[in-house]
């Protein structure tokens, strides 16, 4: 038997699960080198609109999670010959934001509210100008208060809030915690105590008085990276794996929001330092030096898994649309008789978009399959427009649709561009990207800045909660020790340490330089955006979504 067989029979391992939008995957590394991805398994899932709310069912929840850690076990199997029973320690992420609640006997009180939902308006508003700090449609206390000012009937009964990797952790683990960056997304974090910010709690605690119970009763209790967030129940053990093969007790790293294991999969957790994550949403985190001059509505404060302030531009649609097209051409194929899987469609039109215009021959496309609040819009309505003297060829096409998928975002960052913000480098990661040399190459020219992609980007998240998972291990482990070794011997007491010293020392990185061509392409490209939202706003009125 192998080193590699056995270090995972032995549990030398940490896993990691995160429930991505619309794919749950699972990844195992060492745990003495979580460079090294030693299996993976995945289960597709997908949101469902229910009562004009985006929502997933728990039950789906539950048998993904099942679903993607079965096939994680038997590509274990495949690949090293070896069956795990056991972990060194896992660790659980999801999509942040939404609204999970539940009453005293923990039963879930209303359906699962995603990041999605554009309902929270009154509340964000009345909540921003309460709090001097802006509030997201998307954050979990945008829809709690929502639910109080509409005076829905569960709201009396509420006495626990939580993300969507809150519970899966809180249903393994018995413990109602969640790591800091994804407590960032339920409610304002202050750095210092690296906790809900305390003046803030108090202010909504007062604003709401006698509608809900306290904040300090209803949110989960926050962690930092590193610190111990209970272990594997028999309960969740039953619920992770029905087979019976793994037992309790194994340790978890807090649970944290898709946000933080973004940064940490992209080595982007130290100041100046920032990531960009594309899937069905679309967001950029930029770790911050100094506090902000001005409250922006395009720009989220939240944190990174050590409780660092980060400026966060968020989008709610990424690349789904881009998806949809891809089915689209990968039909017409089919249905000429040369079929080609999705990989290969979109391989064509990637390379395809390379022969575009710089500013996509004067084609637009929008990407808006739900609302979008950094661009005004309440709901979405997917457009593809052109003028009569447009360029209409495959190459302006595929790369209008690459440069809709940064459109929003790049609004977003031209008000982080305004505030002064540096920036030494910005990493990129999601399946958008595993096609070289063009996503990457575009993303640069929507930014203005160089672009970094690692060859971990394509397991993403679950990989970085899986990282998560192995420090916390590393340091839980040598607690009676005044700092944490890394592999190369030197003492890493921070997390941006252990990443830069341990897990990324031999990295391979690819960067790509924005091209002065495509820079002024996109930005011409973003001028027509800007104006044609218009277009899109009448869309969402004259064309009913139901």
């Amino acid at each position: 038997m192998d080193a590699t067989a056995q270090a995972i029979l032995d549990g030398r391992t940490a896993l990691g699960i995160e429930f991505g939008s619309t794919r749950i995957k699972a990844c195992l590394v060492d745990a003495d080198d979580p460079s090294t991805v030693l299996a993976v398994g995945g289960h597709e899932w997908e949101n469902q609109y229910r009562d004009r709310l985006w929502t997933y069912a728990l039950d789906d929840v539950w048998s993904g999670l099942r679903a993607a850690f079965a096939d994680l076990v038997a590509d274990a199997e495949r690949r090293h010959g070896a069956r795990p029973t056991t972990f060194g320690a896992i660790g659980v992420s999801a999509m942040m934001h939404g609204y999970l609640a539940f009453d005293e006997a923990g039963d879930l009180l209303v359906p699962f509210r995603t990041w999605r939902n554009t309902n929270t308006g009154p509340a964000a508003a009345e909540l921003t100008e309460l709090f001097g700090v802006n509030i997201p449609l998307r954050w979990s206390i945008a829809h709690l208060h929502q639910a109080v000012i509409d005076g829905e009937a569960h709201v009396p009964d509420v006495r626990f809030v939580t993300t969507l990797a809150g519970y899966v952790h809180w249903r393994l683990t018995g413990e109602k915690v969640l790591g800091v960056g994804d407590a960032s997304g339920m409610f304002p974090i202050d750095s210092g105590t690296r906790d809900y910010d305390a003046d803030l709690v108090s202010r909504y605690d007062e604003r709401a008085a006698g509608r809900v119970p306290a904040l300090a009763d209803l949110l989960p209790r926050v962690l930092a990276a590193g610190e111990a967030a209970g272990a594997l129940t028999a309960e969740g053990a039953a619920l992770l794996d029905p087979t019976g093969t793994v037992g309790a007790g194994i340790p978890f790293c807090a649970p944290e929001g898709d946000a933080g294991t973004g940064m940490v999969a992209t080595n982007a957790v130290a100041p100046r330092t920032g990531n960009v994550s594309a899937g069905t949403s679309i967001f950029a985190m930029v770790v911050l030096e100094r506090p902000l001059h001005s409250v922006h509505h395009e720009l989220d404060l939240v944190t990174t898994p050590s409780g660092d302030a980060v400026a966060m531009v968020h989008c709610n649609n990424g690349a789904s649309e881009l998806g949809a097209w891809a089915g689209l051409f990968g039909g017409f194929a089919a249905a000429a008789g040369v079929p080609v899987d999705s990989d290969a469609v979109f391989e064509a039109l990637f390379r395809a978009a390379l022969d575009g215009d710089a500013d996509a021959g004067g084609l637009l496309a929008y990407n808006h399959l739900a609302g979008e609040p950094i661009a005004g819009l309440d709901e979405g309505r997917p457009l593809f427009v052109r003028t009569p003297d447009s360029a209409f060829t495959l190459g302006n096409f595929a790369r209008a649709q690459l440069y809709g998928v940064f459109g929003t975002l790049a609004l977003g960052m031209r008000v982080l561009d305004a505030e002064g913000v540096g920036l030494d480098r910005m990493f990129a990661h999601g399946g958008l990207f595993r096609t070289a040399g063009v996503a990457q190459r575009f993303l640069a020219a929507a930014l203005n800045a160089p672009v970094a992609v690692g060859d971990t980007a394509s397991e993403g998240g679950a990989w970085g909660i899986a990282v998560l998972a192995a420090y916390t291990r590393a340091v839980q482990d040598s607690s009676s020790r005044a700092s944490l070794s890394t592999r190369a011997g030197r003492p890493a007491s921070t997390l941006p340490e252990y990443l830069e010293q341990t897990v990324f020392a031999d990295a391979a990185i690819d960067v790509a330089a924005p091209e002065p061509a495509d820079v002024a392409g996109f930005t011409a490209y973003l001028d027509r955006y800007r104006a044609g939202l218009a277009v899109e706003a009448a869309a969402v009125t004259a064309l009913s979504g139901r």
